[in-house]
């Protein structure tokens, strides 16, 4: 079952300073993703630098697709993902080429030892909200279930989202950059180094 497409409406300034709608209609950028047939990135705006510069840009949503925010700077999308049983049969190459295909292949942290398969992490800020469907916040030590309306403050953490639903799940993300703060920073390179 396939969700429904994002209706996006972006505002500008004229020449007057009158505010306008500089575009109205369908997403510029719907990633759906060989390795992970279902997951699809609707990418709905990026900015950076803070302060974000309010101009009358081009889109910059249709440049490569990046699993994070853009360096101090912000992201916004919705994610479809699939059912779990759809792609774990041969979840480590799907993942690995997921990753790959995102940009990011230093993210996946997934070990022996991980409770699921799509572990990874971001040095971000990530706000989640769950829109429709169901799904599991799976992290290093617990989870959670989640569905419409959850919303998860992701603060750089080791984690995947596990959909054991049966059905796609869409949640929305925005992704703002971050800096671990030094102790969590240290604690994480002496994770890293033991392993």
């Amino acid at each position: 079952m396939a969700l429904p497409p994002i209706h996006r409406v972006v505002t500008g300034h004229d020449d007057e300073g009158k505010a306008i709608i500089a575009s109205d209609g369908p997403l510029a950028a719907v990633v759906a993703f060989d390795a992970i047939p279902g997951m699809v990135f609707h990418e709905v705006w990026e900015a950076s630098g803070m302060p974000v510069p309010l101009d009358n840009g081009i889109d910059p949503t249709t440049g490569p697709t990046v699993h994070g925010p853009p360096k101090h700077g912000v992201r916004i999308r919705f994610v479809d993902l699939p059912p779990d049983a759809d792609y774990l049969a041969d979840a480590a190459r799907r993942i690995q080429s997921l990753f790959d295909e995102v940009n990011n292949p230093e993210g996946l942290t997934t070990t022996a030892e991980s409770p699921h398969p799509m572990m990874h992490r971001t040095e971000a800020l990530d706000y989640g909200v769950v829109i429709d469907g169901e799904l599991t916040l799976v992290l290093d030590k617990g989870e959670v279930a989640l569905r419409p309306g959850s919303v998860v403050v992701q603060r750089g953490t080791n984690h995947a989202w596990a959909n054991r639903s049966g059905k796609p799940c869409r949640m929305l993300f925005v992704q703002i950059d971050g800096q671990y703060a030094p102790p969590i920073a240290a604690a994480l390179a002496r994770r890293h180094a033991a392993s």
